[in-house]
């Protein structure tokens, strides 16, 4: 089982930055791969980054390319996301979220087996 907690959200105005951050509990945290969702209000939970266990590998959805930075340091359990250039449609409740599957690093919801509770990012324009 590994809970994750997310944290760093707020508001920003439009061209600003925030850095999300997501805490797991448990010993084998270099081994999921993690991902960053978000859903905004009468949307669909969308996929925005997701990285590989050791790193080396990563995904962006086309939306957030050349804005946002997903990164880990497994020495302390966490995954980051950085994100620059913030427009008002990144406004949403971004969710970090662990696949205990070794053989692939997922761009679907459905590729994930645990979920952190959220965290409200809100852009003003």
């Amino acid at each position: 089982q590994v809970q994750l907690v997310e944290s760093g959200g707020g508001l920003v105005q439009a061209g600003g930055s925030l850095r999300l951050s997501c805490a797991a509990s448990g010993r084998t945290f270099s081994s999921y791969a993690m991902g960053w969702f978000r859903q905004a209000p009468g949307k669909e939970r969308e996929f925005v980054a997701a990285i590989s266990g050791s790193g080396g590998s990563i995904y962006y959805a086309d939306s957030v390319k050349g804005r946002f930075t997903i990164s880990r340091d497994n020495a302390k359990n966490t995954v980051y996301l950085q994100m620059n250039s913030l427009k008002p449609e990144d406004t949403a409740v971004y969710y970090c979220a662990a696949d205990r599957s070794r053989l692939r690093v997922g761009v679907q919801r459905n590729d994930y087996n645990y979920w952190g509770q959220g965290t409200q990012v809100t852009v003003s324009s």
